[in-house]
């Protein structure tokens, strides 16, 4: 099982410092999340079963393997060298696509280079004209996207420290209109968890949304993803793909953001636990074992493909 080879790279991890659950305040937000996942019960259809479903995924022009990709992640240099390179590279061997979060630029074009489509995705700068360069940069190395951390304009909060706070600030919706008129690439809006950011983006031309809340740690008692998801979905109605993020780990969390209308998910802590196990192939291992589930799931509830996952499968408490 996957999930053994997860909990042993984040117990390895943990003894070596590194990842620890993040959050502010009282921290509750990652195991709400968990909480929120794990009540969702799916029922079986095994008559007329597929034996070898197609978890293929096509997103803004990318044919993948897996609806499984690599969250915004940066640094992780402090588990492999050149640690965002090496995510790249088993991402690429699983079939799949990366998001960038911070770095510089040399990094993502180092990341580009590993042959994974690319999409990189900034922080709310105060300086705009660093977003713009940035955004250019993107460009020109090949990035099939480019997007904005839009929940990140306070910072980060892990433990007592904020990080990045001064750095950063609020965007309207007419900042964000110009970000996206600026760009020849598509537009990703990350950190939407509100049917009302949720429209204002849709206003402005994004080109997809990220449902986030940020492993919770940009605010306490955040709404789990998943559960405000199917409010979105309805608001969007289809006119640009939806992804969603929060401790996704397992086949099954993969199988019910779709079942509640998700196109795909962001994956990231399971991901960095693959990489400290065998590094690119530890990456690809992880995105591999994830799907591997999801297809068993698919194949007993009667899915012969991602877009016929039926909703009615699931169960709430």
């Amino acid at each position: 099982m996957i999930w053994n080879y997860i909990q042993e790279g984040k117990k390895r991890l943990a003894a070596r410092n590194i990842q620890k659950i993040r959050g502010t305040e009282t921290g509750n937000v990652v195991q709400q999340n968990r909480e929120y996942i794990d009540s969702l019960q799916i029922e079986m259809r095994m008559i007329d079963a597929c034996s070898d479903p197609d978890t293929s995924f096509s997103f803004l022009g990318q044919q993948l393997s897996t609806p499984v990709m690599s969250a915004a992640l940066s640094g992780l240099d402090n588990i492999r060298k050149n640690g965002m390179r090496v995510l790249a590279e088993g991402m690429k061997a699983a079939g799949s696509c990366v998001f960038v979060g911070i770095g510089s630029d040399n990094d993502l074009r180092r990341i580009v280079s590993a042959g994974a489509p690319t999409a990189k995705i900034i922080k709310p700068y105060r300086d705009h004209d660093r977003i713009f360069g940035k955004m250019e940069v993107a460009e020109q190395a090949g990035c099939f996207a480019v997007g904005m951390d839009t929940s990140f304009f306070f910072g980060s909060q892990v433990g007592d420290r904020i990080i990045a706070a001064d750095m950063v600030s609020p965007k309207t919706k007419e900042e964000l209109a110009e970000f996206v008129r600026s760009t020849k690439l598509p537009f990703i809006a990350k950190g939407i968890l509100s049917e009302k950011d949720a429209d204002k983006v849709l206003e402005i031309g994004v080109s997809a949304i990220v449902v986030s809340s940020h492993s919770g740690s940009v605010m306490d008692y955040a709404v789990p993803p998943l559960r405000i998801l199917p409010r979105i979905v309805k608001l969007v109605n289809g006119q640009i793909p939806i992804l969603v993020d929060g401790d996704i780990c397992h086949g099954s969390d993969v199988f019910k953001a779709i079942a509640l209308g998700a196109d795909g998910v962001l994956c990231g802590r399971a991901l960095m636990a693959g990489m400290e196990m065998d590094g690119a192939d530890g990456v690809a291992n992880v995105v591999n074992g994830i799907t591997d589930e999801l297809r068993r799931i698919m194949g007993q509830t009667g899915a012969n493909s991602l877009r016929t996952i039926d909703p009615t499968v699931l169960w709430m408490k």
